[in-house]
């Protein structure tokens, strides 16, 4: 697998570039072998800035050109008007073309938002906490505030996140969960969770046509050697980014 994955919604839009980094083509040495695109990990800092930068530059974009957020799990959207990084916000907007936004990632799970309509687009972290804080609705209402933009307009892409499969959780994230999002199993008295399910239910509750949704069939724990799992290796790992912007 190369530095990174095309997302397959996106090629039939030109004015488009939507990216979704793997962990493969990179300097970084293990525990963060090797494309590693965290500014926040305990990793040499020369190293994550050279693998930005050859990520960025296999878009055909300059680091000058990102906006990022270092991110809390919450639901905090940013509308973004220029170039730059941000605290507090898992969520980033914006309609300024040659600004590419990103969300970093090692297990949560990252949404791309086109609106082809009113030229907008959104970058989304959502980890079990912002999902259950509905960060999608609150990205869709602060694009409807800033851009007119309507979710029946839009396209979405789900990017890889740790699976149902892999995601064992305690009652106390569950009961934040309703069924078929969470899934008791007896034998290993554990709940488990599916994020890439709960985020498509509430696209598809604001209007998306599913046809206008692509998930990733990718797992960061299931294939973790192309992805970064937070959780598989206990912390001690890089982040991927996902990126979405409009050409200038």
């Amino acid at each position: 697998m190369n530095l990174f994955k095309t997302v397959h919604l996106f090629p039939s839009f030109p004015g488009v570039i939507a990216a979704e980094s793997t962990r493969n083509g990179g300097v970084s040495q293990a525990p963060y072998a090797s494309l590693n695109l965290g500014l926040s990990t305990d990793d040499d800092e020369k190293a994550v800035l050279e693998n930005r930068r050859l990520f960025f530059q296999s878009l055909g974009i300059a680091s000058g050109q990102v906006a990022s957020a270092y991110q809390v799990h919450g639901c905090d959207v940013k509308q973004v008007e220029t170039p730059g990084r941000w605290e507090g916000f898992d969520a980033l907007i914006t309609k300024r073309k040659g600004i590419y936004l990103t969300v970093t990632v090692a297990d949560c799970t990252p949404i791309l938002i086109y609106d082809p309509k009113n030229q907008a687009v959104a970058a989304i972290h959502a980890g079990w906490r912002g999902t259950a804080l509905r960060i999608v609705h609150q990205t869709f209402s602060k694009m409807k505030e800033a851009f007119d933009t309507n979710p029946a307009d839009c396209w979405a892409y789900i990017g890889t996140c740790i699976d149902e499969c892999s995601y064992e959780v305690d009652a106390d994230v569950a009961d934040h969960f309703p069924n078929p999002y969470t899934r008791w199993d007896e034998g290993r008295e554990k709940f488990f969770l599916d994020l890439k399910k709960a985020n498509q239910a509430q696209l598809l509750a604001l209007g998306l046509h599913p046809a206008h949704i692509e998930i990733s069939p990718y797992s960061t724990v299931l294939n973790n050697e192309y992805y970064f799992s937070y959780r598989k290796e206990k912390g001690q790992t890089g982040r991927m980014l996902n990126l979405i912007g409009l050409k200038p």
